[in-house]
């Protein structure tokens, strides 16, 4: 079977690459940005025929979309951009598995939610209430994968860090090995989501359906992130502990002390018992994963 991954230079692509090494099938990594000395086809997914050939000239049958416009703040000034590449791209991606009769499995977010006041996890079924560019575009993107009839699984993820890319873990690391003191926000709540963990459960994704191919079963929208809940502050206090950089000062501060172009969602937890149960995965809780990825910057 081979699988077509885009976005591969990115977070969730390069632990892709990672999750891959042993497979039998066979994984093709496409980005628009190539990095030197790292194997990655060029394949821009604005392109719907160039999107089309390459799925037919492989005979793909999973496509996973890591590729996004991520920049929250950027694209409440560059819109048309951010609907392109979180919108217009995945329904290019999702026609295409349509024609060839194969699965996307597309990666979207938390921000899908943050207009309502939530204090309770949000599940896969909630109104999407986005709150800027970047939550309404990757809105848009799901509801144009789900109109286009192909067999797909959307995973709204959150707060995504890894060993690669710039991330609010390797920032924090930076931030607290060099400041004597730093304010971060206490007031929005949610769940470090680990891409290594999210690779292997999008991996366990691509083998049930291998065993169960088109039509597939199990297509809908799911939530992952690691297990718990907490605020960037106590993010970026288990950061600190556990990189070792505690002399820093790490004080607690409310949203409004940092002005952004956007509304950031105040509670975005999301509900995983759907993932969990339709595919068997055990999540890690968010500290124990925290701690292995530091373990690996080091």
């Amino acid at each position: 079977m081979t699988i077509l991954v885009t976005g591969a230079n990115g977070q969730l692509g390069n632990e892709m690459r990672l999750i891959s090494a042993g497979s039998q099938d066979k994984y093709i990594f496409t980005d628009v940005n190539q990095v030197e000395g790292v194997e990655t086809e060029y394949l821009d997914i604005t392109d719907p025929d160039a999107v089309r050939r390459m799925v037919t000239d492989y005979d793909v049958a999973v496509v996973v979309n890591c590729a996004a416009y991520t920049n929250v703040d950027a694209a409440e000034t560059n819109q048309e951009l951010a609907e392109l590449l979180n919108a217009k791209a995945p329904e290019n991606l999702a026609l295409a598995m349509k024609e060839a009769g194969g699965l996307l499995i597309h990666v979207s977010t938390d921000y899908v939610f943050g207009g309502d006041p939530y204090n309770t996890p949000c599940r896969e079924d909630q109104k999407g209430t986005p709150t800027g560019v970047y939550g309404l575009t990757k809105l848009h993107g799901e509801e144009k994968i789900i109109a286009s009839g192909c067999d797909h699984v959307i995973i709204r993820t959150a707060w995504l860090y890894s060993e690669y890319g710039r991330n609010f873990c390797k920032t924090m690391m930076n931030l607290t090995a060099t400041k004597p003191q730093l304010k971060v926000v206490f007031d929005q709540v949610g769940t470090p989501t680990y891409a290594l963990d999210l690779a292997e459960a999008i991996k366990t994704i691509i083998e049930d359906y291998s065993r169960t191919g088109s039509p597939y079963g199990r297509t809908g929208i799911y939530h992952y992130s690691n297990e718990g809940v907490c605020s960037w502050f106590d993010f970026a206090k288990m950061i600190a502990e556990f990189y070792g950089t505690t002399a820093c000062d790490v004080q607690p501060c409310h949203s409004n002390e940092f002005p952004s172009p956007v509304t950031r969602p105040s509670y975005s937890v999301l509900d995983k018992t759907k993932i969990k149960e339709t595919f068997g995965i055990s999540i890690p809780y968010w500290t124990d994963s925290l701690k292995k990825c530091i373990e690996n910057l080091k």
